[in-house]
């Protein structure tokens, strides 16, 4: 009879599900000062976001990431700010990042994909994101 081991977690940080609607992503590839690809986030954590485009960014890509927090999120991040000020902090983060892996089944449509950060661009975007997840108002992911 072979026993199954369970399988091993080698994330490093804890991912935390996003509302993809709420959660915008705009993506720029390396090297390309363009408009940005714009799509959607489905769940992040300190160290990485999974999230769609409707065009495909290759396993190992350098990217520049900005994540649009919803401003709910921002808000209830700790500020404690009151009803007057909602809305006025910074309620996006940017990363520097590579690409992961892509799930592209070749039918015309959004691909997903997942980028691990390797660097803030400020030590405020780490620290509002940081905050964001301690909340408590994101669901973890799987």
């Amino acid at each position: 009879m072979t026993t199954l081991s369970p399988p091993t977690n080698r994330r490093r940080h804890e991912r935390f599900a996003t509302l993809p609607m709420y959660t915008a992503v705009q993506v720029w590839p390396a090297g390309h000062t363009a408009e940005p690809l714009e799509g959607h986030a489905y769940d992040i954590s300190e160290g990485g976001v999974r999230f769609e485009l409707d065009t495909a960014i290759p396993p190992g890509a350098a990217v520049t990431i900005r994540v649009q927090l919803p401003r709910w999120m921002a808000w209830r991040s700790g500020t404690g700010l009151d009803d007057s000020f909602r809305g006025t902090e910074p309620t996006s983060i940017e990363v520097l990042a590579t690409v992961l892996w892509i799930d592209d089944d070749g039918v015309p449509g959004p691909v997903r994909m997942a980028a691990a950060f390797t660097s803030f661009l400020d030590a405020a975007d780490r620290e509002r994101l940081l905050n964001t997840l301690a909340t408590g108002t994101l669901r973890r992911a799987a």
